[in-house]
């Protein structure tokens, strides 16, 4: 497919988490391809307002909005803006997660909360608020031929267990059969609904993991194709969940990792 500035042309959306790292990049890709796009961060405004700038120089339509998606009111005070600048949504990308990490033993309630909150909760409230409009409007076939798009941000650890990182797997893993059973209840409705796992991927959050040639070197045993992924290489696959050219795609999860699930180290050992 082709990432021409025609591709989501006329369609509006939301990406959560998007001042920095796999959002920013989703939220500049969707711009770049026609859409009209509410850049939503929680702490990060000054990024966020660039990445406005930058999307308005290139006669995008862009604005920025803060809000902590685990928050009901915050969530539903974000819609209502953006129904009031662009008047719809048609594709909401689930970006906003965090970790903190803990031994099991060790990990607080807070922690645990914390993570599920932004993780989980804040993808349901955003889809529940998003599905809403989409079975309100219905198809528009002049903009898509689906009533509305929903894409979630999983992990390679929906599926892959992660000492030390419980909350963070078991948002994941939740996110997984979140997304699957709004999928079932909302296809019949013409709106799809899809994750992206992506693998280890050079964001702002996890630099320690190839900050040196050693981790770089360990990591990359974890990942047939010898590399570490880009933030692009996230945003590519948005943009094509995000069009109608993965119509026919539903409830499915996006491997973008290299391989790291097909489990590297039992390589030759067969």
């Amino acid at each position: 497919m082709s990432y021409s500035p025609y591709l989501l042309k006329g369609q509006k959306a939301l990406v959560t988490g998007a001042s920095s790292g796999i959002g920013e990049a989703i939220a500049r890709y969707l711009a770049s391809s026609g859409a009209a796009v509410v850049v939503n961060y929680h702490s990060e405004g000054e990024s966020a307002e660039k990445i406005v700038d930058d999307i308005k120089a290139a006669k995008g339509e862009a604005f920025a909005f803060q809000a902590d998606v685990s928050k009901e009111d915050q969530v539903k005070a974000m819609f209502s803006k953006m129904f009031q600048e662009f008047g719809t949504i048609d594709i909401l990308v689930n970006n906003a997660g965090l970790q903190k990490d803990s031994p099991l033993v060790d990990m607080s309630l807070d922690q645990w909360n914390a993570v599920i909150g932004i993780n989980l909760t804040g993808q349901f409230l955003c889809a529940r608020e998003a599905a809403k409009e989409f079975l309100r409007r219905g198809v528009k076939p002049d903009i898509s031929c689906a009533a509305g798009k929903i894409i979630c941000m999983s992990s390679v650890h929906e599926v892959i267990p992660w000492a030390g990182h419980v909350n963070y797997a078991a948002s994941k893993g939740g996110i997984n059969m979140m997304m699957r059973s709004i999928a079932q209840e909302l296809a019949p409705h013409k709106i799809r609904v899809n994750s992206i796992a992506p693998g280890a991927i050079k964001t702002p959050i996890n630099t320690s993991a190839w900050d040196t040639p050693e981790a770089e070197a360990k990591l990359l045993q974890l990942i047939p194709a010898k590399r570490v992924g880009d933030v692009e290489d996230i945003a590519k696959a948005a943009v094509w969940l995000a069009s109608d050219d993965s119509d026919y795609v539903n409830g499915a999860t996006i491997f973008v990792d290299g391989g790291m699930t097909l489990y590297p180290g039992f390589a030759g050992n067969g």
